[in-house]
């Protein structure tokens, strides 16, 4: 079983003092690094917006960061401007390792979609082809880290099962925005139940 490192999101707005900062986000950094060994093929997704994407806040009049509208169809959470396009804030973490990096997947650049999925946007209109990229190396399995985990790494993780991955998510390798009390357990407590495996580094690395 071949198998794959996908790092999502690791960057500088979902990090403290970011724009959309994840509280303890940077801890999920040094572990990615020490994982990174472990795998022949690593890959990251980038959020990666226009300005003025409809996820933002910013572009709804009248509404603030974390309310709730529809957009295209789709419940949104509105966000704080964040990860836009070519600014320090969209760069990946300076503490992560990316000389191994095998492939980058932008996400989120379609301004009328928000895309937490490292796979697709939210509406399942648009493929990142991330999915195609590892089924032409073979790859069976892929292994989750990164940010955040009741957000992008839940979906992200819900994907992969749906293109047939045997998906497993580094536990103690993300963490949550939380924007509800529990967010981040009920998301840990979902993906088992959708099929997804937990693990932490340590049985990884041992």
């Amino acid at each position: 079983m071949k198998s794959a490192l996908l790092l999502v999101d690791i960057q500088n707005d979902f990090l403290p003092g970011g724009a959309l900062a994840v509280p303890e986000g940077d801890a999920v950094v040094p572990i990615a690094n020490r994982l990174q060994w472990l795998f022949n093929t690593v890959v990251a997704s980038q959020d990666w917006h226009p300005p003025g994407h409809l996820s933002f806040a910013s572009s709804h009049a009248g509404l603030k960061p974390f309310d709730t509208t529809t957009v295209a169809g789709l419940e949104q959470i509105l966000w704080p401007d964040h990860c836009v396009q070519n600014t320090a804030g969209a760069e990946f973490a300076r503490d992560l390792n990316t000389e191994g990096v095998d492939a980058v997947f932008r996400k989120g650049e379609d301004p009328r979609y928000d895309s937490y999925s490292a796979f697709f946007d939210n509406g399942h209109q648009r493929s990142s082809g991330l999915a195609d990229w590892l089924h032409a190396r073979s790859i069976t399995r892929v292994y989750i880290v990164g940010l955040a985990a009741d957000v992008c790494v839940l979906f992200t993780a819900l994907d992969a099962v749906n293109e047939g991955f045997d998906t497993v998510v580094v536990s103690d390798a993300t963490r949550g925005v939380d924007l509800q009390p529990g967010d981040t357990k009920r998301a840990l407590d979902r993906m088992p139940q959708q099929g997804v495996s937990l693990v932490t580094s340590r049985t990884i690395l041992n």
